[in-house]
């Protein structure tokens, strides 16, 4: 299915072309439909899938027919600033040929940027993605109106009560409409994200998408080996191997440098960033 049969405006057609999408992955063609027919909804889907201009794409396409006004009309939950950042630049990316506005609202910022999202809130963008924390500060100051919100997404929901974010997210909860629409997203479905479901959602349609499966395309393997093995094992798999790039994650500062300084050893143009 291609995005030009869901019926979107020529505006937000020209972003979703220029980001370089064509056809709808199948999270894109279960939810897009129900989230545009205006139902709540819980989906299961793996990173990779398109979950994001899943939501993303439809509540753009809201936001278009509503009229103008100073109020923020979707809140997207998320457990990272990095998630965040994530988010608002597609988001970017997908409302750059229309209207619509964005703001990312996270943590561990200077006071300007603070001041920024302050101001922000405070005149009403038109979507806002948050880490549950930050909003939580800028609502405890009063200045922040969500009385006009029409859209609440919560994306990687298990993952946000994995960390612990229950209450704060049911706290921002108090400060929405009980009227709107209700979008949650997530990688698995544990017991703890159905008992959320149960308390903000109504009569939602479910999406499963691979859930607990790896990305297409990708080849998973497991080595147990000592501690003191780990560096000889990846000189061992790196030695003959012919790839553009490579990317290793480390558990500490140490083990980078260490891993680093083992594979320039190897004549392999190896970088640390930690």
């Amino acid at each position: 299915m291609t995005f030009h049969e869901f019926g979107f405006k020529e505006r937000l057609i020209e972003g979703i072309e220029a980001l370089g999408y064509s056809t709808a992955t199948p999270i894109q063609e279960q939810a897009i439909p129900a989230i545009l027919a205006g139902k709540d909804l819980i989906g299961s889907a793996q990173t990779g899938t398109g979950k994001t201009a899943a939501f993303l794409l439809p509540i753009i396409q809201k936001i278009i027919y509503i009229p103008t006004d100073d109020a923020i009309k979707a809140l997207v939950i998320v457990p990272t600033r990095e998630l965040a950042m994530q988010i608002d630049q597609q988001m970017e990316g997908l409302s750059y040929f229309t209207s619509v506005s964005s703001i990312p609202v996270y943590g561990g910022t200077d006071g300007a940027s603070f001041s920024r999202e302050r101001q922000a809130l405070s005149n009403g963008a038109d979507m806002v993605i948050c880490t549950p924390g930050r909003m939580i500060a800028h609502l405890n100051m009063g200045y922040v109106n969500l009385s006009s919100l029409r859209y609440l997404i919560l994306d990687e929901a298990d993952r946000m009560l994995d960390m612990g974010f229950y209450d704060d997210i049911l706290k921002i909860l108090s400060y929405v409409p009980a009227e709107r629409q209700n979008l949650l997203f997530g990688a698995t479905m544990p017991k703890e994200m159905r008992d959320l479901a149960r308390k903000i959602l109504k009569n939602p349609v479910e999406i499963n998408i691979a859930v607990s499966k790896p990305a297409e395309n990708i080849l998973q393997f497991a080595y147990v080996v000592y501690d003191a093995q780990k560096i000889s094992l990846v000189q061992y798999l790196l030695k003959d191997i012919k790839l553009r790039s490579i990317l290793i994650f480390c558990s500490t500062k140490s083990q980078t440098k260490q891993l680093s300084a083992a594979l320039k050893k190897l004549k392999l143009n190896a970088e640390e960033i930690h």
